[in-house]
């Protein structure tokens, strides 16, 4: 199992090195991950946990698993246009630590990643557990909140065309981007399993992979 998640082994050379038929590896390595998936936290769980422990922010980013190019048009909406090759979105939320707390399930490398985070209502959610959320210039527009509201995601400045940042502006950039380095600490964990390097088994799949992923480096974290 290890061998398979760590480094990417190929079942069918494990089978062959153990005398037993690729389609046993496969079957149990898929047993195994729909075990650990289960024991995943799910948002609303991960963020009440948050807020029970006296947290008030929570660290947001997203990030795209390379994925096989299949052949035909249904493979066309995994192309990530930002990233220029084929993958599955992911988005997590880490505590201010880099400690992963809940990670969505995958999406077609095509979908942005604010449209990720509002079909998982998220602000939504985040509000109604009272915490806020920090995040890059791709979550800009994500909370559209009145301007009398508190904001459940803070991001910095983005400069337009005809509008340079200020130097107030920048410096709250530069304050917001040392605050989030932790959430890219927690990502560098998860794609520690050489498996997520490129997905080549089915994408539908991935989803139960990135779960049992988190569920394993959290335990492999905290020891």
């Amino acid at each position: 199992m290890l061998a398979v998640l760590r480094c990417d082994q190929r079942p069918g050379d494990l089978a062959g090195g153990n005398g037993i038929h690729r389609t046993t590896v496969t079957r149990w390595v898929r047993e195994v991950v729909g075990l650990l998936a289960a024991r995943a936290p799910r948002l609303d769980r991960a963020l009440k946990k948050i807020t029970r422990t006296g947290g008030g922010v929570v660290l947001l980013d997203g990030s795209v698993i390379r994925t096989r190019r299949r052949t035909g048009t249904q493979n066309r909406k995994n192309c990530s246009g930002k990233h220029k090759h084929h993958g599955l979105l992911v988005i997590a939320l880490t505590d201010d630590k880099g400690r992963l707390l809940w990670v969505s399930a995958a999406r077609p490398g095509r979908t942005s990643e604010i449209t990720a985070c509002r079909h998982d209502r998220l602000t939504v959610r985040l509000r109604a557990a009272g915490l806020g959320a920090i995040a890059d210039l791709g979550f800009v527009g994500l909370d559209d909140s009145g301007p009398d509201a508190d904001p459940a995601v803070i991001t910095g400045y983005k400069a337009a065309r005809n509008r340079p940042l200020t130097r107030g502006q920048k410096l709250s950039n530069k304050a917001l981007a040392a605050v989030r380095a932790p959430v890219e600490h927690g990502f560098a964990h998860l794609k520690n399993w050489r498996v997520l390097g490129k997905v080549r088994t089915d994408p539908k799949w991935a989803t139960a992979l990135v779960r049992a992923l988190l569920v394993l480096t959290n335990r492999e974290v905290s020891r």
